[in-house]
């Protein structure tokens, strides 16, 4: 038994296991073998104690009354949740004899995994299961429902996922926060801002809702959904035209100037204020602001990526700091992420080798629901872990249709029966990260952790990586890969040559430290992982790929005549689905609204407190009114992923379209168009 575990009282040190860019060091308190309290560590180099209320309470989600404690097997309809207990060994059973059966009549690629980052912990979420689906033969599954469109754009400018470090930002005097609600998604750099604005700096926001971090802001300027490469052309053409670029910073570290200054003419203020709804005087104030301003930061949001265009954008705005040289300035440049100096030796943990058909089929996430209804050859079954595709992915009804199909061979392991459980024909048990052994990088600082054991797994429970291990021997699989050990498997993934500030971090290293911090340098002067090894605002790699090599702006995809685009980001007591299902945090974000200019308001005769229909050709959702000037006219936002409840429609994915992005195969959730009407009273 591990130190820990056999401990029941004291205070042992954690991680946050949840998909957050922040990742705090946590204490986590024991009174009798059980945790009664999560705190902040206050020694942690960034987060420095301070947690947000979803990790607060998360003792209370891991002895949730209703938290799975042993596997189940279906015994009613699908989505009924008509289940009865069964042991591990029907349940293991039971899934490799369906699995062989249908690699022996439909082939190894008629099985799919269907998973995120529910879980952090990277042998959970991308170790054991993908060594065990590559040696199956099964589907594989294109992950790109979060961030993969901004990061192929960002990548194609910087050469990949490396921003300043967050500890620097401090230094900043300007902050351009971009499309980020960081009050309620990144909190600990809102903290770093505010020690910063303590010395003068200044925080803007650029976003398309005036949500908490918009108000906490010293400049709010709302823009619209979808227009905010143009906006950063925008600012390009003043920085240009009023000579507040830094010529020698761009001779000696970008490719691309000189025609990118000839392609921003065209993107004047008027033009510019036009698209986006920023007004053009504002615009000019904007670009001074950040010309004349070092050093200045901004911190590209995940939202901005989830749109038609949302490569290109992020490519555009990453391009900004090389106009002035910030990258040169102690807490100047950006940050979309920084995972790329965290990055592991992913082949060693994932073990592709295994895969025998290396021209397996790819599925991207975005189309689960598409994919269900019209595969072909059919998904005839689906491992879904660290996800819940019936809420967090587009298209929902159509998503619940294929789930609903009777000849689907189900499996959801998890720690709650979620809305896609509800349609399995197994449900496994999942095993807490404060019961697991894993290790954690962040994709925004530079810290990588530990988590070992805190408490017994919880009933029944099993972690990722021992599921697969039991499958893998149900299936017969005897190679060395399925036997490593937890310990063997993080050091097979830290022993990554290719990566220098990973350079001799051990399992040992972060056995004795919990935590420890790749060894990062400014990205200036260096040479970048791009072809020219500089910033590339001119870039021949996108041009041969098909793109336009220079920032351009493209207008969204014009789906419909209706008339409002529809923003369904995040809440700030839910994380995706994780938390949705808990009373406190449903009784603290209160309701699902839509936020709704006060003009567009008047004209459909609605007041803050009605309820509205929301609707297009893909569903219909009923959430309260908040009207004001939060949003500008023409845009309508939710926050949060409310699955439905007996007698309510709130589920917003029911809106948002499966089309794919631009660059990466990314989502586009926050491209739809919907139409807005009062829903009347029944007088029943």
């Amino acid at each position: 038994m591990h130190s820990y575990i056999e401990k029941r009282d004291g205070v042992f040190p954690s991680v946050c296991s949840l998909d957050c860019p922040d990742q705090c060091g946590l204490l986590v308190h024991k009174k009798a073998g059980r945790i009664i309290k999560v705190e902040g560590d206050p020694e942690h180099p960034v987060t420095k104690g301070s947690i947000c209320n979803k990790v607060r309470h998360m003792a209370e989600r891991i002895y949730d009354e209703k938290r799975l404690q042993y596997p189940l097997k279906r015994t009613g309809k699908k989505g009924l949740k008509q289940f009865e207990r069964i042991s591990w060994n029907e349940a293991l059973g039971t899934i490799t004899s369906k699995w062989k059966t249908l690699i022996e009549t439909d082939g190894p690629e008629s099985i799919l995994p269907y998973s995120f980052y529910g879980n952090m912990g990277n042998l959970n979420a991308e170790g054991m299961d993908r060594r065990f689906f590559h040696k199956l033969g099964a589907s594989r599954l294109d992950q790109t429902i979060c961030q993969i469109a901004g990061s192929t754009g960002y990548k194609y400018t910087m050469g990949g996922s490396f921003g300043i470090d967050p500890e620097d930002t401090v230094h900043t005097k300007l902050f351009i926060m971009w499309g980020i609600n960081a009050v309620s998604t990144n909190m600990h750099q809102v903290a770093l801002a505010q020690k910063a604005r303590k010395n003068g700096a200044k925080i803007i926001v650029i976003d398309v809702h005036k949500n908490q971090t918009g108000r906490l802001a010293d400049w709010f300027i709302p823009i619209l959904p979808g227009t905010d490469g143009a906006l950063a052309l925008g600012i390009m053409h003043i920085l240009f035209k009023e000579n507040m670029e830094d010529i020698d910073f761009l001779e000696n570290y970008t490719v691309g100037h000189e025609e990118l200054r000839s392609h921003v003419v065209q993107y004047d203020p008027n033009t510019v204020s036009e698209i986006t709804g920023v007004p053009a005087d504002d615009l000019l104030k904007l670009a001074r602001m950040y010309g004349q301003t070092s050093p200045s930061c901004i911190r590209i949001g995940n939202g901005l990526q989830h749109h038609d265009n949302g490569g290109m954008c992020i490519r555009t705005i990453a391009c900004l700091p090389a106009l002035t040289g910030q990258w040169l300035n102690k807490g100047g440049g950006a940050i979309k992420g920084n995972s790329g100096y965290l990055a592991f030796n992913t082949d060693a943990l994932q073990r592709p080798d295994l895969l025998q058909k290396k021209q397996t089929r790819i599925i991207n996430m975005n189309l689960i629901g598409e994919e269900l209804l019209n595969a072909d050859p059919a998904i005839k079954s689906m491992f879904v872990y660290g996800s819940n595709p019936a809420v967090v992915a587009p298209e929902a009804n159509k998503v619940k249709m294929g789930l609903e199909r009777e000849d689907l061979f189900l499996v959801v392991h998890d720690l709650f029966l979620t809305e896609t459980a509800a349609y399995a024909d197994i449900v496994l048990p999942a095993a807490s990260a404060f019961e697991n052994t894993d290790f954690y990088t962040s994709y925004w600082h530079h810290y990588l952790h530990l988590q070992e054991p805190v408490v017994e797994a919880y009933g029944e429970s099993k972690s990722n990586v021992e599921v697969f291990r039991l499958l893998a021997e149900g299936m017969g699989f005897t190679e060395q890969a399925f036997k490593d050990s937890d310990e063997e498997m993080i050091d097979q993934a830290l022993n990554n040559p290719q990566n220098p500030y990973m350079d001799k971090i051990t399992f040992q290293d972060l056995k004795k430290k919990k935590y420890v911090k790749a060894n990062v340098k400014p990205l200036f002067p260096g040479r970048l992982n791009t072809p020219s090894g500089k910033i590339e605002l001119y870039s021949r790699v996108m041009e041969k790929a098909g793109y336009q090599p220079l920032p351009t702006f493209s207008p969204l995809v014009k789906e419909s005549d209706l008339p409002f685009l529809f923003v369904p980001g995040p809440n700030h007591n839910f994380l995706n689905s994780t938390f949705s299902n808990n009373e406190k945090h449903k009784f603290l974000e209160k309701a699902p609204k839509l936020h709704m200019n006060s003009k567009d308001a008047r004209m459909l005769r609605l007041e803050s407190g009605d309820m509205a229909v929301v609707w297009n050709a893909r569903g219909e959702c009923e959430l309260t009114v908040s009207v004001g000037e939060n949003v500008l006219p023409g845009v309508v936002v939710s926050q949060g992923l409310w699955s439905d409840e007996p007698g309510k429609k709130q589920l917003v994915n029911s809106l948002t379209p499966d089309r794919i992005s631009d660059m990466g195969g990314g989502a586009t959730f926050f491209s739809g168009r919907v139409g807005v009407r009062k829903k009347e009273r029944s007088h029943s």
